[in-house]
């Protein structure tokens, strides 16, 4: 379910703190962005970049992960332009560090 009560809460502190519904709206908007995960990025980062929900089991994500390297690391682009190359090296870094973060979660959980 998505997230509704940044909007709500930030409706009312808005009209309360401005004493006008224009700082409603503003209130509204500032919550808005806070539902949406604009101002905090959601922890839930690393399992989008790998295509998974949060509820994956452990081979799903592992499956996922091979997946997503065999795809785009460096090593299966040899004759590539450099742009192509960096690019595929980001998002393998990207990969990377959210296998590893899920990793870590999972294992201190466990």
């Amino acid at each position: 379910m998505k997230r509704w009560y940044g909007k709500l809460l930030g409706f009312i502190a808005g009209w309360l703190l401005l004493r006008h519904p224009f700082g409603g709206l503003i209130g509204l908007l500032i919550g808005h962005a806070f539902d949406a995960d604009w101002l905090f990025p959601r922890r839930s980062a690393p399992f989008d970049t790998l295509g998974v929900g949060m509820d994956a089991s452990d081979a799903e994500i592992d499956q996922a992960y091979r997946r997503l390297m065999s795809q785009y690391h460096p090593d299966r682009l040899p004759g590539a332009a450099p742009e192509l190359r960096a690019q595929a090296e980001k998002r393998s870094r990207e990969i990377n560090a959210a296998y590893d973060q899920i990793k870590a979660r999972r294992r201190k959980r466990g």
